[in-house]
């Protein structure tokens, strides 16, 4: 917490307010439109809630097909499901570890010919990381095609000078516990159409018509952001710049303590813009750096560090069995030797030299390389 968050949240207990909507829910809408360069911003429950509704938004429905990054997060799919869609999984460029443009031009141009265009493309700025955005909008626009971001993991990156999540019809964030800022619980949907904005509120509390009794003529859900969460999102949303130093400084620790060693390479930073580094990510070259990335993160556990291996793809994911993709190799790589290492924004200099340290006791020489998780484990 940045420090203004628990006197917002009296300000919320003091005037009773504290179920959905209220003052900060207005105020953190029009606070967090302006910091993104946005006409209108909606408070919702969270990111997976605010990507659901750009779906439903958007004419997704049962039969349609719905084109997403397959190196996410499964709440980049799962929404497509919701609306009895399937969807089609594109491959990660090396550039950005985001959406292949030419993978995405394959796909679209298939599409075309088979006379089934996807309903929607589904963007995700992954890891603090924006997607090239300009290539992906050429092509939504060219075929028709509703471009819809998912950067639930990108707030505060840039892209050519704008905000990740500004460029499609409808642009979605989150404010999860884990996120660069945290409401506990949240997210947000914003778009430059105001009447998209005003659906996106009127859907997000059960669908209510105008009347003075309960009526609905209309399917809605309880999506809504509490008064309470919104007054720590306004809070976090005033610290939001000094997060993003903070898990760059992270990064750039890592990158000076890991300089020397062969055979690991950091998730690149794309010339068109700054990432947040809301991870810290790595690949690991097993044939170099003397053990491969699963042996590293064990290594690391053992001494109560805790590391996770980058998302596995959604085409590999048992649930989405079955769905087509475009491409597959680069990500698939990206899983197997990718790792997250630690990257809280309240990390010490003492924290991130133990980190340091332990993986650099799991680096061993080239006569000695080629340790697996395996091995490393007898």
């Amino acid at each position: 917490m940045g420090g203004d968050e628990l006197g917002l949240v009296q300000e919320a207990f003091a005037t009773n307010w504290i179920a959905p909507v209220g003052p900060h829910v207005d105020a953190f809408e029009r606070e967090f439109a302006a910091c993104v360069g946005s006409p209108h911003a909606v408070a919702l429950s969270s990111g997976t809630a605010a990507l659901h509704l750009a779906l439903r938004m958007s004419g997704v429905g049962p039969g349609d097909e719905v084109f997403c990054s397959d190196l996410t997060f499964s709440a980049s799919a799962n929404p497509i499901v919701y609306e009895g869609a399937k969807p089609v999984f594109i491959d990660s460029d090396r550039a950005t570890w985001n959406m292949d443009p030419a993978r995405l031009a394959e796909g679209l141009a298939d599409a075309a010919k088979r006379g089934r265009l996807p309903k929607a493309v589904v963007l995700v700025h992954l890891y603090g990381q924006s997607a090239d955005i300009d290539p992906v909008v050429e092509l939504c626009t060219r075929y028709g095609v509703t471009l819809i971001e998912d950067a639930a993991e990108a707030l505060g990156a840039s892209y050519k000078g704008i905000v990740p999540g500004t460029r499609g019809r409808i642009g979605i964030y989150s404010f999860n516990g884990n996120k660069i800022i945290t409401t506990s619980g949240g997210g947000m949907l914003v778009t430059a159409d105001q009447a998209l904005a005003e659906k996106a509120r009127f859907l997000s509390t059960q669908a209510r018509d105008p009347a003075p009794h309960y009526q609905h003529s209309q399917i809605g859900f309880n999506y809504r952001l509490s008064n309470v969460l919104a007054g720590i999102g306004r809070g976090q949303l005033r610290v939001l710049e000094q997060r993003v130093q903070q898990r760059r400084a992270n990064c750039a620790f890592y990158q000076q303590a890991f300089a020397d060693l062969p055979g690991i390479e950091f998730m690149p930073e794309a010339p068109f813009g700054r990432s947040t580094r809301w991870l810290t990510c790595v690949v690991i070259d097993p044939a170099k750096f003397g053990c491969d990335r699963e042996a590293m993160r064990l290594a690391l556990q053992d001494e109560n560090i805790e590391a996770r291996p980058v998302w596995k793809p959604m085409s590999q994911q048992p649930v989405f069995a079955g769905c087509r993709r475009y491409g597959g190799e680069v990500a698939a790589d990206l899983f197997a030797r990718g790792l997250c290492l630690p990257s809280g924004s309240n990390l010490t200099e003492a924290d991130l030299q133990r980190v340091a340290a332990a993986v650099r006791r799991c680096h061993r020489p080239a006569a000695t390389s080629g340790r697996t998780h395996a091995e490393a484990a007898v």
